[in-house]
């Protein structure tokens, strides 16, 4: 049986946040927000997780401001796009769908240090917490990160910096060399899927997001959140959090690990065969690892 499926957008402010609904909202049962990464990518490469609407689990996805099927702002300054403005967008969505007060959030990449900041703040309704292959802060991740291209191939942290110093990380040389990193630690399987892919296409389509709060590669963090990390309010968080990252993920176990040390209720699932995407690189052990868990904290 396929649950029933919804789209439609909610105003915020002047803007549109564009969102989707696998299976029926109601007061009875805890709905699933997933919060995608970037930032600055969208919903495509998480749409898998609609499967636990099958379940009795509602799923909502939905494209963060700038991106996707929500209002692009191109022309707006750097500046505008900042951490509040994702939080509020959040915050909105949820009051907007009726489930602000029954719901468990997935957050994923950037998307795991939005909602544990968000879950942060102890709002009432909130039930549970997945956090997905993200660092617990940037200055961690950029660590993490030359530990990483330290191990490349010969030669290709040397094309990347050349890029990144040279300002001509927009090169076909570049983006080549990225690519070798992002098959290592960003997605192990070949080709890549079909909803990863959609989502490289948006992000590749509007940058704007991501140019500003990140940088042009996973690996070269020179936006906003360069220094930005939420380690400083995990101790905060009330719910039981469930903790994935994949062995050869780009979140390596260093950046992790506050998230496991420092939340009072959390619980760590390492996934042996996997980079960042655990749910498509093992999708038959992350279905079952997530559903345990929404078994655990939702109403169905």
């Amino acid at each position: 049986m396929t649950a029933p499926t919804t789209k439609g957008t909610a105003p915020f402010g002047e803007f549109r946040t564009w969102y989707r609904v696998t299976g029926e909202l109601s007061p009875g049962r805890t709905a699933l927000v997933v919060v995608h990464g970037g930032p600055g990518s969208t919903h495509d490469y998480l749409t898998s997780l609609s499967v636990f609407a099958d379940g009795g689990t509602p799923v909502v996805h939905y494209d963060q401001l700038g991106n996707g099927g929500s209002t692009h702002l191109p022309g707006r300054p750097a500046e505008f796009w900042t951490v509040q403005l994702f939080l509020d967008e959040l915050d909105n969505l949820l009051r907007h769908l009726g489930i602000a007060d029954n719901y468990v959030l997935f957050g994923h990449s950037w998307g795991g240090l939005l909602v544990a900041k968000h879950a942060a703040a102890a709002p009432a309704g909130l039930k549970g917490l997945i956090i997905a292959d993200a660092p617990a802060s940037y200055p961690l991740w950029l660590a993490a990160m030359a530990e990483l291209r330290a191990a490349l191939p010969p030669g290709v942290d040397e094309t990347l910096r050349r890029h990144e110093a040279a300002g001509t990380t927009d090169s076909d040389e570049y983006h080549a060399a990225t690519k070798v990193f992002y098959d290592r630690h960003l997605c192990r399987l070949d080709p890549w899927p079909r909803d990863y892919q959609a989502s490289f296409y948006e992000l590749y389509n509007d940058p704007t997001v991501y140019l500003a709060m990140n940088g042009p590669s996973e690996f070269h963090v020179i936006g906003s959140l360069k220094d930005w990390g939420v380690t400083d309010c995990l101790a905060d968080i009330r719910v039981p959090t469930l903790v994935v990252s994949g062995r050869h993920d780009e979140a390596t176990p260093a950046t992790v690990r506050p998230f496991v040390d420092l939340v009072p209720d959390a619980r760590w699932e390492l996934f042996d065969d996997s980079s960042h995407v655990p749910h498509l690189e093992e999708p038959e052990r992350f279905r079952q690892t997530v559903g345990d868990y929404l078994k655990t904290v939702a109403q169905v």
